[in-house]
């Protein structure tokens, strides 16, 4: 239901202590807001909110189960095999969307109250109570955004709910008043959110990509302008953030000397896949994935280990005991063949193949977060076992989840000097080879290696299309933006045809009726859930759905 309870705490929180959710009427409110320690209570509870299993498991599902990048596994829970096989029902628990209402009901009170605060206590200045707002309304656009990939109109308000006499009942908000809304919003903040928590050498320098930034503003700006197709805009803010990243660097040189681990890629400081001195690979998946809080991260939830709140998506790549298989896994022309060097998808010498998926008897599972690191050759291999392939695994679900990295913002504005035009395809280029380089272990030794070739693409705005969303799947590959990416692109061409010719790829049987559900254009977003509709009588359901056992409830 979108009313939702305003979470309050009775002590400051932790970033791992979850906040207890009472109806303010419930609480004196005299006895709350009181005090700076107030709002930084419930700014935590804003982000242990997002680390739940519910709002965590959803990013997932909607931003990966119905796209090319996974398949059925091992044990496949009900709810989670009918979306794989485009199967959606409203019934479906996957589709109830209350956990991310309640993040935002949190984000929403701390808005309302945080001014009510820094007028009563001398130890909350002016400038924290604007980096509070700007940061907490950061974590409500992300989650109306993908409150809209996912349903396209949904239910959108800033006001909290924080008494339970309130009618909060309200009708959907088109994807794109609300997207216009989220970026009016970030624009008024922008300004006032931190720039950097700790220094960079500190040991909680961790926050500075676990809390939300102002490089985290910007980079969540330049995703919604790119779903707008305002690309000036998209390529301001990635040019902000590949400018601190930059100065970042530059620091990292300055204070260190030797920076062993990271090297300019053109003018894009990137983290190596073999660190100076080494001739393995797996470096930048152990700093990235593994340790987390890399260099390049820009947002992500972060889970600490032997607490009680675990990365419950994460565990979908998980299988028990001694095998790896878990309940998902990977289709097979994403593998097949790829240390041969035959395969559609990955070269032989890609290093995100290896570290994103293993062999496991005739299928592969999904090995991205699961591993605290890897080490590996590309060099000479014809099978998988040729990688001699060394990884320490999880033993528990505690991989932060990433929101934002630095390939993102480089792929983000890729795509929009894409969509600029022709003047704009060699650097669209030049922005996706250096990921591309990247991966393939191309380093300064090696700085005339291309490994895309320019002329293969520049002639023709599809074909460069093309090359950057097979290249951000190669990236983000089981990272929860795959879907997503392939609404994007319907939404732009104005058909289903490239969403349809990808997603279904991973299919053996049923092709052509799954081809005509996903040629509808209401049927790329899911439903809404049918308790939402039982509560809300001014929801209408998504046209594709509205039939059979839930008509009855939109009439």
């Amino acid at each position: 239901m979108f009313a939702v309870g305003c979470g309050l705490a009775a002590t400051t929180a932790s970033c791992s202590d979850f906040l207890d959710i009472l109806p303010m009427n419930e609480v004196v409110l005299e006895n709350y807001w009181t005090q700076k320690d107030d709002v930084t209570s419930a700014v935590n509870g804003c982000y242990e909110a997002m680390e739940s299993a519910d709002v965590i498991t959803r990013m997932g599902v909607w931003g990966e189960l119905r796209s090319d990048n996974v398949r059925a596994g091992a044990s496949v829970p009900n709810e989670i095999n009918e979306i794989l096989k485009e199967n959606l029902l409203p019934s479906n628990p996957m589709c109830n969307w209350a956990k991310f209402y309640d993040v935002i009901n949190r984000c929403n009170t701390v808005c309302h109250y945080a001014p009510q605060v820094q007028a009563i206590d001398p130890n909350y200045t002016e400038d924290e109570m604007r980096a509070n707002i700007a940061e907490v309304s950061a974590l409500r656009a992300m989650c109306y955004f993908y409150l809209i990939r996912t349903f396209r109109d949904v239910p959108y308000s800033t006001t909290p709910s924080i008494d339970d006499a309130q009618n909060y009942v309200l009708p959907a908000t088109p994807f794109n008043d609300v997207l216009d809304s989220l970026i009016t919003d970030l624009e008024k903040v922008k300004g006032d959110a931190v720039r950097r928590y700790y220094v960079d050498d500190s040991p909680n320098a961790w926050q500075n990509s676990s809390r939300i930034t102002r490089w985290a503003v910007y980079t969540l700006l330049a995703d919604l302008y790119l779903w707008k197709g305002d690309w000036d805009q998209v390529i301001k803010y990635c040019d902000l953030v590949l400018d601190f990243k930059r100065q970042q660097y530059k620091e990292m040189v300055e204070r260190e000397g030797t920076v062993s681990n990271i090297e300019l890629f053109g003018d894009i400081p990137l983290i190596l896949e073999s660190p100076l001195g080494s001739t393995l690979c797996g470096n930048a998946y152990t700093e990235i994935f593994g340790q987390g809080n890399s260099f390049e991260s820009i947002f992500e939830l972060y889970f600490r280990p032997n607490q009680n709140v675990q990365n419950s998506w994460v565990n979908s790549y998980y299988g028990n005991n001694n095998n790896v298989m878990g309940r998902l896994s990977v289709p097979d022309f994403l593998m097949q063949e790829v240390p041969q060097g035959s395969n559609s998808v990955f070269r032989a010498r890609d290093c995100r193949a290896y570290e994103s998926a293993e062999e496991s008897s005739s299928s592969y599972a999904i090995s991205k977060y699961t591993r605290t690191s890897v080490t590996f050759t590309t060099q000479n291999i014809k099978n998988f076992s040729d990688t001699k392939l060394v990884s320490n695994r999880r033993a528990s679900s505690d991989a932060n989840w990433i929101i934002y990295r630095l390939s993102d913002v480089v792929l983000m504005k890729a795509e929009a000097e894409i969509e600029r035009g022709d003047e704009g395809f060699t650097r669209a280029f030049t922005l996706i080879n250096t990921i591309n380089k990247r991966a393939h272990n191309v380093t300064s030794s090696t700085p005339s290696v291309d490994t895309l070739k320019l002329d293969n693409y520049i002639n023709s705005k599809a074909d460069m299309s093309n090359l950057l969303l097979d290249e951000r799947q190669r990236e983000f590959l089981f990272e929860g933006k795959r879907w997503y990416d392939l609404v994007r692109i319907a939404r732009r061409d104005g058909n289903n045809t490239r969403l349809i010719s990808h997603a279904t790829q991973k299919y053996i049987q049923d092709i052509n009726v799954i081809k005509i559900k996903l040629s509808d254009p209401n049927y790329i977003y899911f439903p809404y859930a049918r308790n939402e509709l039982k509560v809300n009588p001014l929801l209408r359901q998504n046209p594709a759905f509205n039939k059979g056992e839930d008509s009855e409830l939109t009439k």
